[in-house]
């Protein structure tokens, strides 16, 4: 794989720690839903550091979208999030992995569990699964500290039948939460 050149278009905060980028990337080959990729920055004296992040979205043309969260002491993300700007670089190598996909053709349930920003990768299937129109059965359970840090909320409260979300908190629920608060269990599952 070779590093390609990826311009950002656009860019929206989903919590107060989590950040949405969208890429231009000429020459992007496609990915898959549940595929991440390499994230390269090079300083003015030739340092560079990298580290992987998933695709929030199914593929479309050019377009590579990552949904990012800030780790403070990091080396990347807290430059993605807070001070790469629209219409400014970074490289990206990708698409990376193939064990952990969902094809739209497959038609046999699909059970997606994720916690905090682990959703990523799973909210590329479920977007694919609407984008195909597939009547395919998705049950998605998310575990997240708090309503605050909750990615992608209003669309998840959106999405068309056939596709079962449930959230667990593990430290602090919204009002009217009528869960058990805390780690999941089998009997979440």
């Amino acid at each position: 794989m070779q590093w390609l050149v990826a311009t950002l278009t656009n860019k929206h905060a989903e919590t107060d720690s989590a950040t949405t980028l969208v890429f231009d990337v000429d020459g992007w080959p496609g990915h898959k839903p549940g595929q991440h990729v390499d994230v390269r920055l090079t300083a003015e004296d030739g340092y560079s550091a990298q580290r992987s992040y998933s695709m929030a979205t199914p593929a479309n043309g050019n377009t590579v979208v990552l949904t990012v969260q800030n780790v403070d002491d990091g080396e990347v993300s807290p430059y993605l999030t807070g001070i790469l700007e629209v219409g400014e670089q970074v490289e990206l190598r990708g698409p990376i992995g193939g064990w952990f996909v969902w094809d739209p053709a497959d038609p046999r349930p699909v059970l997606l569990v994720a916690g905090g920003s682990g959703i990523v990768p799973l909210m590329a299937m479920v977007r694919a699964r609407v984008r195909a129109d597939r009547a395919t059965p998705f049950r998605l359970i998310y575990s997240v500290r708090s309503a605050a840090e909750a990615l992608y909320t209003s669309e998840l409260r959106s999405l068309p039948g056939g596709i079962d979300v449930s959230v667990h908190y593990t430290r602090a629920a919204p009002t009217g939460y009528r869960g058990r608060i805390g780690r999941l269990t089998e009997n979440d599952v």
